[in-house]
């Protein structure tokens, strides 16, 4: 854990957020010293944050020792250097749980996750993220997606609750977010409540959310490609539109479309990334299962095609954009 807290570290970050996987060994249990290296890897290459244990890291398939060990090792790999987040989800009483265990691991803060299957109203998911809020020190981050979809004045309430400093967007209602974080903003105007862009593959959306004013943003990508994910970040950043949209046209919309040929494919295909940079994190847990081959090789393909516009920008005059994997 770090001394400053979450929100202002978050508010002034210079990157990408990072979501790796969890490995899992040939046995299929956890294997922390991979997981080590790949959160090594992640914040040598400039993530701006780590969330360890998220819906990328199988939060799901992960029993509370697993997830309490693996939340402990990314933040005795990162030292201090960026913030830990740690997922928390399930039932309220389950999410206390994971909450307390990853406080109990040094995380910096929590994403909470939505309930698990139960359709509340929203005086009900009101009552539930305010208790895990209340649960631990940590400042919590609400996803919103699925289950766990808020009405502005829900959000306004939840912006109201003390440890809550941020809601994660992973549903894509544009015109929702604009009536959320005007809403909020017209009901606590002095408030710095964080926004967070969420989608499976967040870039993609990246300049419709910076249009109501969204800058942050996960990235999956990050994982397997950080030089593209990073170059990425810095045309949104520098208005470099020709890299941007080079991206978006050329390696971001083929990946996303690939991403939708399979189910599960919003973890199972960035696993799979990985391990073609060279790090075996393993396989997907039960009850997701691994992409074909055939997508795979499409995988390949859409990351080479991204890497050579790169090289190309780069010839062409502009600053190399960092490192691969």
């Amino acid at each position: 854990m770090t001394s400053a807290p979450l929100a202002a570290r978050l508010r002034e970050v210079a990157g990408p957020l990072f979501f790796p996987v969890t490995a899992f060994g040939p046995d299929g249990t956890v294997d922390l010293d991979v997981f080590r290296a790949h959160v090594r890897a992640g914040t040598d290459a400039g993530a701006a944050a780590v969330f360890a244990c998220c819906g990328t890291g199988e939060f799901h398939a992960l029993t509370i020792d697993e997830f309490r060990l693996a939340v402990a090792a990314a933040v005795e790999e990162t030292a201090g250097r960026i913030p830990v987040v740690a997922g928390a989800g399930y039932g309220t009483a389950l999410a206390v749980q994971y909450a307390r265990a990853a406080e109990e691991a040094g995380a910096d803060g929590l994403l909470a996750m939505p309930p698990y299957l139960v359709v509340a109203d929203q005086e009900g998911l009101l009552n539930h993220y305010a208790a895990l809020a209340a649960a631990t020190g940590l400042e919590t981050i609400v996803y919103q997606r699925d289950n766990a979809v808020f009405t502005p004045e829900t959000v306004v309430a939840l912006a109201r609750t003390p440890g809550i400093i941020g809601l994660k967007d992973g549903l894509g209602d544009l015109d929702l977010m604009q009536r959320i974080v005007s809403a909020v903003r017209t009901h606590r105007p002095d408030d710095d409540f964080l926004y967070f862009n969420g989608l499976p593959t967040a870039e993609l959306t990246g300049l419709a959310y910076r249009g109501i004013g969204v800058t942050l943003y996960s990235s999956a990508v990050f994982a397997f490609a950080p030089d593209i994910a990073l170059a990425f970040h810095r045309a949104l950043d520098s208005g470099d539109d020709a890299l941007a949209n080079g991206l978006l046209d050329h390696f971001y919309r083929p990946l996303v479309e690939l991403r939708a040929k399979g189910r599960g494919y919003a973890v199972s295909l960035v696993k799979a990334g990985v391990r073609l940079q060279g790090l075996d994190v393993g396989e997907v847990r039960t009850p997701l299962s691994e992409p074909s081959a055939a997508h795979v090789k499409d995988l390949i393909e859409i990351i080479a095609s991204g890497r050579t516009l790169l090289e190309e920008h780069a010839a062409d005059g502009h600053a190399a954009p960092g490192g691969r994997a």
